[in-house]
């Protein structure tokens, strides 16, 4: 997730310049009043910390296995070993309690189970959480989808696109059932067809079977960037990969705007499938012409059509799932550029980094304004598209939603749900319930850092 705009320290035209906000300071608690300044805040008493499922699954094989080590090899002699021998069963004894000390003794414990009760209630029914059964669907699933495995791909890495494409349930349900199986699942590159809402059992079968393996066909996921577009179509179409970077280097023989620099943010995210043959060429203008299509569908003028895909990039990057909310955060973009404020959008300064894959900036790479895709730095649109932006991401940047906010702050990671405000305090407000999402359990915790 993506820092969501706001007023920065050096931003004049920012209704406040001392609310500037980057995602620590989002998540991050405020100090205790009673701690002296300078001085270090007392460190909380350490809490057993709930395990994940690989962690139970390892100390149950751990203590399975010292369970059989100590039966099969039990410690012999001693004295009480040897009475034994001799059929001398040795009892402890204990000092009798007399009836009140056995009431007062009760009380405490009483007392004690009340009061940890308390203390540990939340904790606990997260620790327990952990070990409930994975949601997971059942049968076949119903639809199609297709489904992308590129080289290189982990358990780790289906399992989170596969429930993020609505084909499993759960991330848990699918990655359990890998590391279960014996001998490991194979995983080949490749674009497959698969199902909505498919059991987790159905899905591996399904990735495990050849005859899924759909040939010459890949998948270019919105919002992906160009290298690994073109990674994607290599492995979909069995063209190396040097000869689609090669031809891409070529852009200016695909009819882009005179400002492109490159095919960034015109190889339009889609499933392609290419007869055996196609050239490298023909694979990077075909998604270039489904780019221009969109373009035109949206009803964008070809004078505009750099800036509407830079703004459309931002805007797929920046959004979260609800499709709804990508016309209000172009309007929050628009109107900042419209009062001459910075974006302040941390997903294009990751791209100025060359982190593709994330979102998340420190202070020091959102103070480099060297990098010209900083838009916390540098005024205006970046230098170019830091993505490949889709057709609800592209009408979204063609015609805004009607508003006045100027920031915006999902305060749900799971569902996407997103505040916009049009003003410092109404965004402060915003982020402090992102701040108690974050806090109300250790796995949305983990999310927030």
């Amino acid at each position: 997730m993506s820092l969501p705009p706001s007023s920065g320290p050096n931003d004049e035209s920012s209704p406040r310049d001392d609310h500037s906000l980057d995602w620590n300071a989002m998540i991050g608690g405020e100090p205790r009043a009673d701690t002296p300044p300078g001085a270090s805040a007392p460190m909380p008493a350490a809490a057993p910390q709930p395990q994940s499922r690989r962690e139970a699954r390892q100390a149950a094989q751990r203590t399975h296995d010292l369970d059989e080590h100590l039966t099969a090899a039990p410690v012999k002699g001693g004295r009480s070993a040897r009475r034994a021998e001799f059929g001398v069963v040795e009892v402890e004894t204990k000092p009798k309690r007399g009836a009140w000390g056995c009431l007062i003794a009760l009380l405490v414990v009483i007392g004690l189970l009340v009061a940890a009760f308390f203390l540990v209630q939340g904790p606990f029914n997260d620790f327990m959480a952990r070990f409930q059964p994975a949601a997971d669907y059942e049968g076949s699933g119903t639809g199609e989808v297709t489904f992308m495995i590129t080289e290189g791909d982990t358990g780790t890495t289906i399992a989170t696109g596969l429930h993020e494409q609505g084909i499993t349930a759960s991330f848990d349900a699918f990655y359990d059932l890998v590391v279960a199986t014996s001998p490991a699942p194979v995983f080949h590159p490749g674009a497959y067809t698969m199902a909505e809402k498919m059991s987790s059992r159905a899905a591996l079968d399904a990735l495990l079977d050849p005859a899924n393996r759909l040939e010459s066909t890949f998948v270019i996921p919105e919002g992906t960037a160009a290298p690994e577009a073109l990674e994607r179509a290599a492995e979909g179409t069995g063209i190396p990969l040097a000869d689609l970077q090669a031809a891409a280097a070529d852009y200016g023989a695909y009819g882009l705007p005179a400002e492109a620099t490159g095919v960034e943010g015109f190889l339009f995210p889609a499933t392609y499938t290419f007869d055996p043959g196609a050239t490298a060429t023909q694979v990077i203008q075909t998604m270039v012409d489904r780019t221009f299509q969109a373009l035109t569908s949206a009803g964008v003028d070809p004078a505009n059509y750099w800036n509407t895909i830079i703004l459309a990039s931002i805007v797929q990057r920046e959004a979260g799932s609800d499709q709804n909310d990508f016309p209000k955060i172009a309007r929050v973009f628009q109107n900042r550029l419209d009062q001459g404020m910075n974006l302040q959008s941390d997903a294009t300064v990751a791209y100025g980094t060359g982190n593709t894959h994330t979102v998340w900036t420190t202070d020091e790479e959102r103070a480099d304004a060297s990098n010209l895709y900083n838009t916390y730095a540098n005024p205006g649109l970046p230098v170019g598209p830091i993505g490949n932006p889709g057709d609800v991401a592209i009408a979204a940047a063609q015609t805004p939603a009607d508003g006045p906010w100027l920031f915006f702050v999902p305060i749900n990671l799971d569902t996407g749900e997103t505040v916009f405000s049009e003003t410092v305090d109404q965004h402060d407000a915003a982020v402090q319930q992102l701040q108690d999402w974050c806090r109300a359990s250790d796995e949305n915790a983990a999310r927030c850092e």
